[in-house]
């Protein structure tokens, strides 16, 4: 089972959940919202070698943790992936914009100037914006759009910018985040909980219900479900080999 978008460390018992995870056989990417948890979020996965750490600066905190950049770069030749990075135009981040845009762009300079990273991208509300951003910056590696909530023609463009996906069992709870599902392309899909924020029937999501979005593409895609697993587990690898040579 793939779960390429969990904030492990955000876990009531993160310890827990890891211990799961490896019992599994789980391959998590375990995303974090500033660089300043980097380093003990990455330890929680110290003896879990299908568990990945990101490195991240969450959008929504852009505005009060922009001052941890030079803490980012720091880190970045250390990691292989990037995440949880982007843009949030909601109104009650409104007053963070700028600072946003600033930590993004900064962001995915730095990616590019260090060869390419695979990143883990938000962008409730504001995914014009953040595909015109990773246009501008073909050289910041792979992005992988996380819980991709926009339109079909931005979906089709963001196809067209060699953007991976990743989808969960809370967004393919929805008709539109099923039909944003069913037309994207297969080759470039992953799976994802996004728990411990994200929930199904008043439930949160733990790494491991990654595998329910499975069920939920197989009917999308008139698929047998053995067989979509199957294709996100070698997605998973194409993805790998192609983050390997960006180092």
């Amino acid at each position: 089972m793939i779960d390429f978008h969990a904030h492990l460390d955000l876990y009531p018992d993160p310890h827990a959940v890891v211990g799961t995870c490896i019992e599994l056989g789980a391959h998590v990417l375990s995303v974090t919202t500033t660089p300043s948890a980097f380093e003990c979020t990455a330890a929680l996965a110290a003896d879990a070698p299908r568990i990945r750490t990101a490195l991240g600066l969450h959008p929504q905190i852009a505005g009060e943790r922009h001052g941890e950049l030079p803490l980012f770069a720091a880190l970045l030749p250390e990691v292989r992936y990037v995440g949880e990075i982007g843009l949030d135009g909601g109104q009650e981040f409104s007053g963070s914009w700028s600072k946003q845009v600033d930590v993004f762009n900064a962001i995915l300079g730095l990616c590019a100037d260090a060869g390419g990273r695979v990143f883990s991208v938000h962008s409730r509300r504001a995914v014009a914006e953040v595909l015109d951003a990773i246009e501008r910056n073909p050289g910041a590696g792979t992005p992988v759009l996380h819980w991709f909530a926009g339109t079909g023609k931005e979906l089709r463009r963001a196809a067209s910018l060699g953007c991976w996906f990743s989808v969960g069992p809370a967004m393919l709870a929805g008709a539109k985040g099923r039909a944003l599902a069913s037309s994207m392309p297969r080759e470039r899909v992953l799976t994802e909980s996004d728990g411990p924020f994200a929930q199904t029937s008043g439930r949160t999501l733990m790494p491991w219900d990654a595998a329910l979005a499975e069920d939920v593409l197989a009917a999308l895609w008139d698929a047998d479900t053995e067989l979509v697993a199957s294709g996100i587990h070698d997605n998973l690898r194409t993805l790998g080999i192609d983050a390997a040579r960006m180092r």
